[in-house]
């Protein structure tokens, strides 16, 4: 293998590819990135074996051919060359670079060694806006569980359908669902649960102005558009009933100012529980009462205006859930929807109609 590359087409090749590879591995090659030369251009790979990505770059190659060679090794060496051309070549199992005056050196393994990429048959596929998916990913990933007691809940639930797409995540004491208009191809409804690292590769490499190519093999789900393909493997079981857990009937609404809220409920955080977080939020007319009560460390008590008309209720949160889910509301208001202390509460957008967003969090019981 043999090909010249400039330093910012291969330092920007090897930044996309090393975000996939693992910190911590016991085979050896995952810590390498694929080379393969051929065609005017060059192909990198890296995996962790549950989500790859795959990058071709322009180059002048002169002799085809491939190799891995350890990632996080080369691109430090490549950040730290001058803006010049780089040649890379191999000699046996070693990857060479030389660029000005520079001479590195570098063991590498056998490219047959390198895990075999998923085949995905892209033809069968849909595409998405690039706009579409970041936003659906933003919004709702940050919802998944990190337990893995329940590991289906460690993936965001992607729903397609004829005309509209869905993503979903929970952990169980709060959930983020969002959906927004999508047209597919032959795929014209279709579940998946997709592990949140795939979702953060396919927001960190594709922009918001491409159109996205996603399709299912098997139990893998790719992703490419222009020079950059993801590809990653599915968890596999039935996601549980979130429809069922979304009240409808929760008749009182509270219109609250999002940072005046957030800025509350962080001041109150500062004297909760380290355990449990709990903070109570009481409701009454146009005023929103907020206290927290620590025995060991103190107390803090703190008044907002908000839009409310209904009876005087007092519900507990987790200050951690609350403010996670305002963080992620893109209105500057929110309309907050109950019914009763130990009811689900639900969060969404104040005035935008057009917006399908709704965030849920579990109260806490509140103890006197």
């Amino acid at each position: 293998m043999n090909f010249t590359i400039t330093r910012q087409n291969l330092h920007n090749g090897l930044a996309a590819v090393s975000a996939s590879i693992p910190s911590k591995t016991t085979l050896p090659v995952l810590s390498n990135i694929l080379f393969q030369a051929e065609n005017g251009s060059v192909w990198m790979s890296g995996t962790d074996l549950d989500v790859a990505v795959r990058i071709k770059v322009p180059a002048d190659v002169r002799e085809d051919g491939s190799l891995t060679a350890p990632g996080k090794k080369l691109q430090e060496i490549t950040k730290e060359l001058p803006d010049q051309p780089v040649e890379v070549s191999t000699i046996g199992t070693q990857i060479e670079l030389k660029s000005g005056r520079g001479h590195f050196k570098l063991n590498g393994l056998p490219a047959d060694e390198f895990p075999s990429l998923p085949e995905v048959d892209f033809e069968g596929g849909w595409s998405v806006t690039g706009t579409d998916v970041n936003r659906l990913i933003h919004h709702t990933s940050f919802a998944v569980s990190n337990e893995e007691s329940r590991p289906i809940l460690n993936g965001v639930l992607w729903e397609l359908r004829d005309g509209a797409m869905r993503m979903v995540s929970t952990n169980g004491h709060r959930l983020a669902r969002m959906g927004v208009p999508a047209e597919s191809g032959d795929t014209s409804s279709a579940d998946f649960i997709v592990p949140p690292g795939a979702l953060q590769q396919v927001q960190r490499l594709f922009k918001k102005d491409e159109l996205l190519e996603v399709a299912r093999s098997g139990n893998h789900l790719g992703f490419r558009a222009g020079t950059a393909e993801v590809y990653t493997r599915l968890i596999e079981g039935t996601y549980p009933n979130y429809e069922a857990v979304i009240p409808r009937d929760n008749d009182k609404v509270a219109t609250v100012d999002k940072k005046a809220l957030e800025s509350a409920v962080r001041r109150m955080a500062v004297v909760a529980s380290d355990q449990t977080h709990r903070i109570r939020l009481k409701f009454e007319s146009n005023r929103l009462h907020l206290n927290v009560l620590t025995p060991d460390l103190g107390e803090g008590q703190d008044e907002l205006e908000v839009g409310y008309e209904g009876e005087e209720i007092e519900i507990g949160f987790n200050a951690s859930y609350l403010l996670e889910v305002l963080r992620y509301m893109p209105t500057d208001e929110v309309d907050i929807a109950f019914k009763a202390p130990e009811s689900a509460v639900t969060i969404e957008p104040s005035g935008s109609e057009n917006l399908d967003y709704l965030c849920l969090v579990m109260p806490l019981r509140l103890l006197d």
